[in-house]
């Protein structure tokens, strides 16, 4: 089509050598990593001629100089706790340290590899997933609009004690209307609140994985053959 013929044994050199790029950066020595991000993303792959669901698990972080990288991916075809306790491990045996911080959403695997692997490190649950989450336990659709906006007051507030004197609020607010959705609140809006321990300037990108969710979709497409 480009007036160029190319062998068949001319595209399999050039896999070879993106290859040993590709296995290269994801072998690459880590270091120091202040804030870490982890998400997951299934996607169908072909194996043994078969088209079946592959997690994608991805990290990426800050590091010390404030720039914000890709650290690690892996394939599989399983998201569960092997799956992910796994890659964690794989990070930390390239050198991952000085972590300060995990934001990631709270899916069990995910979770218990966390715990297991870095488990001292404190984390950050997605306020995003965490809005979306609470949609599940809203008694009536009429008021969907209203206790996301509750929760947006909570993780708005100035300070970690405002926002819970917010959630105590909200939970008393629900506690006789919608009594699921408050005890759901009281339990799990905390986890969302670990981001107030951190500097003002850096908290609205740590309240979410949505940066790296958007590097999944707009990145990921385009490297699936090769990994």
């Amino acid at each position: 089509m480009c007036g160029t013929e190319i062998s068949s044994t001319q595209v399999s050199r050039a896999a070879a050598l993106l290859d040993e790029t590709l296995a290269a950066w994801r072998k690459r020595p880590l270091g120091e990593i202040v804030y870490l991000f982890l998400d997951a993303r299934s996607e169908k792959v072909r194996q043994d001629g078969q088209i079946r669901d592959a997690a994608i698990l991805i990290a990426s972080g800050v590091d010390r100089a404030g720039k914000r990288r890709i650290w690690g991916v892996s394939v599989s075809l399983s998201e569960q706790e092997v799956h992910w306790r796994a890659f964690l491990q794989s990070l930390i045996a390239r050198g991952l340290g000085g972590v300060q911080l995990i934001v990631s959403d709270d899916h069990a695997g995910l979770k218990a590899a966390r715990q297991a692997v870095l488990g001292s490190i404190p984390w950050q649950r997605c306020q995003f997933h965490l809005q979306q989450n609470a949609q599940a336990y809203v008694p009536r659709k009429e008021l969907q609009a209203e206790v996301a906006n509750d929760i947006r007051i909570i993780f708005n507030a100035p300070d970690r004690a405002t926002a819970e004197q917010y959630l105590a609020r909200t939970v008393q607010k629900y506690a006789q209307t919608a009594s699921r959705l408050a005890d759901w609140m009281e339990k799990n809006i905390p986890e969302g609140l670990t981001v107030f321990s951190f500097p003002a300037d850096h908290r609205r990108k740590l309240r979410t994985t949505n940066g790296l969710e958007r590097v999944n979709k707009e990145v990921y497409p385009s490297i699936l053959n090769v990994l």
